[in-house]
């Protein structure tokens, strides 16, 4: 059902706006003015998308989950409690971007067949963002050209 799956992924898409910001405030090393500004475009743009997962899920006369206990009993990306290095901090975040592209992929499955095509419209540029995350996370681990 499309609420269930977008209330999980309102609980994701809430943890990997917290770690990604966690991770903006407390980065260290020799690219820490690179890492730190990177984290916050991050940051920044999953938390633009609280809002509007929340709503969608509200259209579908569901109600979003509002707690942190509620998201962490959802959320398929669990918490940090500890402050990695800045290379950790890249591959945690790679991975669980990765995390977040099968879940949207998921969601647009159902939005398709639900003929919600506003959510699948929405998910489809979640997609495409979490892919550009993708590519530049993996890009720092780079350490030469192939």
């Amino acid at each position: 059902m499309l609420s269930d799956s977008l209330k999980v992924l309102h609980a994701t898409n809430f943890a990997f706006y917290l770690k990604s910001h966690g991770f903006h405030w407390n980065v260290c090393g020799p690219d820490f003015a690179q890492l730190h500004k990177f984290f916050q475009g991050i940051s920044d743009d999953v938390y633009g998308a609280v809002d509007l997962i929340a709503e969608y899920i509200r259209s579908l006369d569901e109600f979003a989950p509002a707690s942190f206990e509620r998201f962490s009993e959802l959320s398929v990306i669990k918490g940090q409690t500890k402050i990695p290095r800045a290379r950790l901090m890249i591959e945690e975040l790679l991975a669980n971007n990765g995390q977040m592209v099968e879940l949207l992929n998921h969601c647009f499955i159902e939005a398709t067949k639900e003929n919600q095509q506003g959510v699948a419209n929405f998910i489809s540029d979640r997609l495409s963002q979490h892919g550009k995350w993708g590519w530049q996370l993996s890009s720092f681990l780079k350490d030469e050209r192939a």
